[in-house]
């Protein structure tokens, strides 16, 4: 029903989007951004994990003289996961703080929900930080999309469970818009390698119970879980199930944060395996990889590399090779022309490409799992 509903905004809102943008934002010295957050709440250590690997990018390219003499100026608001909040904050960033685009919003629901803003200021929406399928299958002109869809990672973690001879497999989810597109898109992979769920677990956002969630995975006896959700709910759940008498192998998406995990399982995190949509921060030989971890480090020679970190960086790092490219006479029509005639655009391994009818961005999606020392092994 969510993905219906979504789908039929986003097809009524890419018809009707007219060609020619309002261009705010772009002052001589400065390009403003800004986007809504879930900055609080289960999500917000995850998510400020993005906004602190963007700026990381932003911070070295205004040290440097801006692009083409124009500071990058980003503003986050907290939205706390509300739907709500995350149209109050983007009417703010777009009316008051007149930015020139939404950079890096979060949630699936909250992009549906300005998605009506975006149409309404004829202003682009860069690299927000959801893979629903329901974004993608229908073009909109003013989204860029940077990241795989949930499509790619959902078909690549069934795919892996059906060639390993998995055949008991529960899912948990939590009850609100992403879960229930993660959901969507496992039972569409599913359905594809003809591998049925034996269980769909979910709690309620509100007043999770992950007590009787995990007696539930008990008695579904699965082999192994796939967790559809993400931030300390994903901790919550596999704790839980830890303290039962089930051991199922624990498969999640690229929303599941190795931050939160590593600090709120420590060492039972080993084993779980994770979908990735960006390269190992181990292979140095990535070009985008070794230059996030150079500015990292010049930064603050102690600081420990944070895989959602490392994606708002290349979220960043795309950016500001789009606003370079398109040069000094930066508005919406000239970035979104730059962008859709770039062809591929390489960071090593990462490669995104858009066209004038195919805003997606990348497709790159690996599976890793947690060794020993708490790393993601590729």
């Amino acid at each position: 029903m969510l993905r219906s509903c979504l789908l039929g905004l986003l097809m009524a809102l890419g018809a009707s989007q007219g060609a020619h943008a309002r261009n705010e934002g772009v002052t001589n010295d400065e390009i403003r951004l800004g986007a809504s957050a879930v900055l609080s709440g289960p999500l917000g250590p995850q998510t400020a994990q993005y906004g602190e690997g963007s700026r990381l990018m932003f911070d070295a390219v205004n040290a440097q003289g801006g692009v083409h003499g124009r500071m990058i100026r980003y503003t986050t608001l907290d939205d706390a996961f509300d739907t709500a909040k995350a149209v109050e904050n983007t009417r703010q960033l777009l009316e008051t703080d007149k930015v020139f685009m939404i950079y890096n919003s979060t949630g699936t629901a909250q992009t549906a929900a300005i998605l009506p803003l975006i149409k309404e200021h004829r202003t682009l929406l860069f690299g927000p930080v959801t893979g629903a399928s329901a974004f993608r299958e229908t073009l909109n002109p003013l989204v860029f999309h940077v990241r795989a869809g949930y499509a790619s990672e959902a078909t690549k973690i069934v795919s892996q469970l059906r060639q390993q001879g998995i055949s008991r497999v529960a899912v948990f989810y939590q009850d609100d818009g992403l879960g229930k597109t993660l959901l969507a898109e496992l039972k569409k992979a599913s359905d594809e390698e003809k591998l049925a769920f034996a269980a769909e677990i979910k709690v309620d956002p509100k007043q999770p119970d992950f007590a009787a969630a995990a007696q539930a995975t008990e008695k579904a006896q699965p082999q192994a879980v796939i967790v559809a959700t993400a931030g300390t709910t994903f901790t919550s759940f596999v704790k839980a199930v830890q303290g039962t008498a089930a051991r199922p192998a624990y498969y999640g998406f690229s929303v599941a944060s190795m931050d939160v995990i590593q600090r709120e399982l420590k060492d039972k995190a080993r084993g779980i395996i994770l979908a990735q949509i960006m390269p190992s921060l181990r292979n140095t030989t990535v070009p985008v990889v070794a230059e996030y971890l150079a500015l990292l480090r010049a930064k603050s020679p102690n600081a420990q590399p944070s895989a959602s970190q490392f994606e708002g960086f290349v979220h960043a790092r795309l950016l500001v090779e789009g606003l370079r490219r398109t040069g000094r006479n930066l508005t919406t029509e000239s970035f979104t022309k730059t962008m859709e005639d770039a062809g591929e655009i390489s960071f090593g391994r990462f490669n995104v490409k858009y066209s004038p009818r195919r805003h997606n961005g990348s497709t790159y999606v690996e599976l890793a799992i947690v060794d020993a020392e708490g790393s993601l092994r590729y």
